[in-house]
């Protein structure tokens, strides 16, 4: 597993210690990218001093590969007791100058005292129900800006009824992965 674009393009992430993470792709984290920086139904959409929220972090790929893309900051959720240790290690290879992990599950929060966040990505493991939970609750505890992007990652013969607040942008199949491009409804 490499960082694919950015500052870091090369940069090699330590994978998963254990079988139960199921790290995002190369190949798939570069599709996502493309997708997120180049297609109008998104806006021009920069990455440049946006924050960004990586829940079910796992190894951090997506958050690290954000931020080799320039964005200001990125707070890691993960409560995978297994997974951390190794999230921890990719952080600190990083040296990221602005980055939190939060142990916690995505889905009981506390109400968010900070700036809700633009860029979210959400990549829990595949056929566990988590997604319309942790949303749903991101979004009434404050973690959610108005004018957020959300990319969700699911199994491709996964479905998920979006909830109420989020609109479909793009929807793309990258090997195993269904990528859904949300952006929150005005």
């Amino acid at each position: 597993m490499r960082i694919v674009g950015g500052k870091y393009r090369g940069k090699k992430i330590i994978p998963p210690l254990h079988e139960g993470t199921r790290p995002t792709s190369d190949r798939t984290r570069e599709t996502l990218f493309n997708i997120l920086l180049h297609n109008p139904l998104l806006g021009l959409m920069t990455l440049n001093n946006k924050t960004v929220l990586d829940v079910f972090a796992g190894t951090g790929a997506l958050g690290l590969e954000a931020f080799s893309r320039g964005v200001q900051s990125v707070t890691f959720i993960e409560n995978n007791r297994e997974t951390l240790p190794t999230l921890y290690a990719n952080i600190k290879s990083f040296q990221l100058p602005a980055a939190c992990v939060l142990e916690q599950d995505a889905r009981s929060l506390q109400e968010n005292l900070g700036t809700p966040f633009e860029l979210i990505f959400m990549d829990p493991p595949y056929r566990h129900d988590l997604i319309l939970p942790a949303l749903t609750h991101l979004k009434s505890k404050g973690w959610i800006s108005k004018d957020a992007v959300i990319l969700i990652e699911l199994a491709k013969d996964e479905s998920l009824e979006l909830p109420p607040f989020l609109d479909m942008g793009v929807e793309r199949i990258s090997g195993a992965a269904k990528l859904l491009f949300c952006s929150v409804r005005a």
